[in-house]
């Protein structure tokens, strides 16, 4: 796409990612003009690579941070420069390559046409996915929806999605946390709490071994505790919001 959008951009957070995030931005920059890079405190060179590509493809931003302040922080400060330049909706995707490059136009015609919903991608696996990730997002999805009485989320950490920027800035700056791991679900669970429509589509993931320059920053047992810790807060919080999310279903069905 030649033509740049004046409302939607892609969103790309990238820590260490190996080569893979130049194969993942020139996709996503056949897809969609701008493509936008956070590189968040990245010590594997691919910043100054990056920045190459930048000065010879003007659809192309590359923005760099001193230190690795997490996937979420790196997003929002992408959604405070996304603002501050007009645009209202941001496509978040993966530096890695899992994220199905092919459906960027379908997400963001998708967004245009429900400009006050959030895209939520459902990950559709292959045979690469790992089993043990594969079950274990299972009881994330499950707690997502419980702390949305049933709001509809159709997957809590797939991180291909399309955010209006403003309710997602302004949530994010109301609270401290939704810096790390934890930004995809629990962004999910608050902006249903806003009130935000979901529109959930499927997009096909893959996981790359090492050998085809798969890198993965996963950490089972930190990041597990960080979702557990995550969900004990919105579970609360929930708690809180039950009567007003009852109302809001209740007149959603009476009208």
């Amino acid at each position: 796409m030649n033509e740049a959008s004046v409302t939607h951009l892609v969103l790309i957070p990238s820590y260490n990612p190996g080569p893979k995030v130049y194969e993942t931005v020139v996709s996503a920059r056949l897809q969609w003009n701008p493509v936008w890079v956070v590189v968040d405190g990245s010590t594997d060179g691919t910043a100054a690579g990056l920045e190459a590509m930048a000065a010879k493809d003007s659809g192309i931003r590359v923005f760099q941070r001193s230190d690795n302040q997490g996937k979420g922080a790196a997003v929002l400060f992408g959604l405070d420069q996304a603002a501050a330049q007009g645009y209202t909706h941001v496509l978040t995707m993966d530096s890695d390559g899992q994220h199905p490059m092919e459906r960027i136009s379908d997400f963001m015609a998708a967004s245009h046409e429900n400009s006050d919903a959030m895209i939520l991608g459902v990950p559709v696996f292959d045979i690469s996915a790992p089993a043990l990730r594969v079950k274990g997002r299972r009881i994330s999805n499950w707690w997502a929806n419980l702390e949305t009485l049933g709001g509809g989320i159709g997957d809590s950490l797939f991180g291909f999605r399309v955010y209006p920027v403003s309710p997602l800035r302004q949530l994010m700056h109301a609270h401290r946390w939704m810096r790390r791991f934890d930004f995809d679900p629990e962004a999910a669970v608050r902006m249903s709490w806003l009130g935000v429509r979901i529109i959930n589509m499927p997009a096909s993931v893959r996981y790359f071994d090492m050998d085809e320059g798969g890198v993965s920053h996963f950490h089972y047992l930190r990041d597990n505790l960080l979702l557990t810790w995550m969900h004990t807060r919105l579970f609360f919080g929930f708690l809180l919001r039950l009567p007003a999310l009852f109302l809001r279903r209740y007149s959603a069905r009476t009208q």
